[in-house]
């Protein structure tokens, strides 16, 4: 039977280095409970569930066995139910009409922060120098190319596509939270990582 989370086929290195960002900014906060929206593979749930008192998972897949079975646009959960909420490369799986309400959702559950990261379309401008005796220097600029986006049965919607810019995505979001920290890893760019405070 085929398994489509096979590490072979699902996780390459630069969604490695998607797991360890997502990873980072989670512990970083020291929550003492945690939701993680998406199981994916369950390599991001396993090493947090290790470091973090009491994790829940959400999904809407059932077969994938989440602590809660359901929608991230309505989510069974009380006001103010975790300290932080883990949303990693979901919400453009669902239409853009729904990222407010969504964004509304999130916003109702968590008590502090949520980490919110989406795809971001785009050709990278990388670059990288190494001296001895100095810390690496890394620049890298995502080159503006805002071609119109067409559904193949995974994404919706993409950052970086025509109707959804940058500066559009954040005006949203802004809207419902404090951007505390915004960034694009210099290993992966096509993820876009928000650290959201609710306000």
């Amino acid at each position: 039977m085929e398994n489509k989370y096979t590490f072979s086929k699902y996780v390459y290195l630069s969604r490695w280095v998607s797991y360890w960002y997502q990873i980072s900014e989670v512990l970083k906060l020291e929550p003492d409970n945690l939701l993680i929206i998406g199981i994916g593979d369950g390599f991001v749930v396993d090493i947090l569930k290790r470091n973090i008192p009491e994790v829940k998972t959400l999904d809407i897949d059932k077969k994938l066995s989440p602590d809660i079975v359901s929608s991230v646009g309505d989510m069974p959960l009380e006001n103010n139910s975790f300290d932080v909420i883990l949303c990693a490369e979901v919400l453009e799986h669902l239409p853009f009409e729904r990222f407010e309400r969504i964004l509304s959702e999130l916003k109702k559950v968590s008590r502090k922060y949520v980490i919110l990261s989406l795809p971001h379309f785009g050709p990278p401008l990388k670059f990288s120098v190494k001296f001895p005796f100095i810390s690496e220097l890394k620049l890298a600029y995502k080159i503006p190319y805002p071609r119109r986006h067409i559904f193949q049965g995974e994404h919706y919607w993409e950052i970086g596509k025509r109707g959804y810019s940058p500066k559009k995505i954040r005006r949203i979001i802004q809207k419902y939270f404090k951007i505390e920290k915004e960034f694009i890893p210099f290993e992966n760019q096509y993820h876009h990582f928000y650290i959201l405070e609710t306000i």
